[in-house]
């Protein structure tokens, strides 16, 4: 197929291909991860066993899954996250009060500053088993801005050099709601929220239960390495603080390298489908004083 750009009369072929007897077209967006999906009905999704598996199939492939015009309810919205799984609620967004587990992202003048997620991140990773996934809805937007950002974190550990794989191999961290969304909040409730929900720890390396891909699971939730401090990464003490906080940097740099990325635009009704184990995102905050408002489906993880 070919698209016009919009700003000159130059022609683009863009690859895509069918799939499935309902002959759902995907076309990539870039070389390592995303693709959008046309000629599908999320609503049928939600309903039919067969576009489901063909569906989800796909986002194993390329991990962000994007899908414009899909006018369906909040119900459906819901039922079609439930083919993953239960859905989990968030401890400081709250949900839409008719559909548990649907939370409403809505960013406007008013909206706190803790709301905001310009910070590459995997969902909730503070959690001892993190989110499996989420559907994300647009339901209103600003007229430019806003868009959101995905990486593909098994490419980011894959390219990473040999001799930081070697260092980082058997390395834990520690995950943490109190220093990121707490961080905002008075004393006393930030201490109510750790005593809720206390730190995690999860392995830096992953292996995807599923595909078997390898990726770096560090994040703007993570605080620091847990067992870094060894006689093969510390000579002295003074080489434990600066040492660790220097390599986790470092590892939580990589999401923002362009090479790993997939930007997508928002239209009203457009959604995202992710896989949450595999990737981070990011939600430009470039749109003020314009209105953005999402409504996301976060589906319950399970340990691996």
């Amino acid at each position: 197929m070919s698209i016009a750009l919009p700003d000159a009369g130059v022609r683009l072929d863009v690859p895509s291909f069918r799939v499935g007897p309902r002959s759902i077209e995907v076309v990539p967006l870039t070389a390592t991860i995303g693709a959008e999906l046309r000629n599908i009905d999320l609503a049928e999704a939600a309903r039919d066993a067969e576009v489901f598996a063909e569906l989800r199939d796909l986002l194993l492939q390329y991990k962000v899954l994007f899908f414009r015009d899909q006018d369906i309810s909040r119900a459906e919205h819901v039922a079609l996250a439930e083919r993953f799984g239960p859905l989990e609620d968030h401890p400081v967004a709250g949900s839409d009060p008719d559909h548990p587990g649907l939370v409403r992202i809505y960013k406007d003048l008013d909206s706190p500053p803790e709301h905001y997620e310009n910070a590459f991140h995997c969902d909730a990773t503070w959690r001892t088993v993190p989110p499996l996934g989420s559907v994300l809805r647009c339901v209103e937007g600003p007229p430019v801005g806003g868009d959101t950002i995905w990486v593909n974190m098994a490419e980011a550990y894959r390219r990473l050099p040999a001799r930081v794989k070697e260092q980082i191999a058997g390395l834990r961290a520690r995950h943490s709601i109190e220093a990121s969304f707490g961080a905002a909040m008075p004393a006393e409730k930030r201490r109510e929220l750790h005593a809720r929900f206390p730190d995690a720890e999860h392995p830096v390396v992953r292996t995807h239960p599923e595909t078997g891909e390898e990726f770096l699971f560090v994040n703007a939730f993570t605080t620091h390495f847990v067992n870094y401090h060894t006689p093969e990464n510390v000579r002295f003490g003074f080489d434990y603080s600066p040492g660790q906080s220097e390599l986790l940097n470092y590892l939580i740099r990589q999401a923002a390298v362009p090479e790993f990325q997939v930007r997508w635009r928002w239209t009203p009704n457009s959604f995202a489908i992710w896989d949450n184990r595999v990737t981070q995102h990011y939600a430009v905050q470039d749109y003020w004083p314009g209105v953005r408002k999402m409504e996301r489906a976060g589906i319950v993880g399970a340990d691996y």
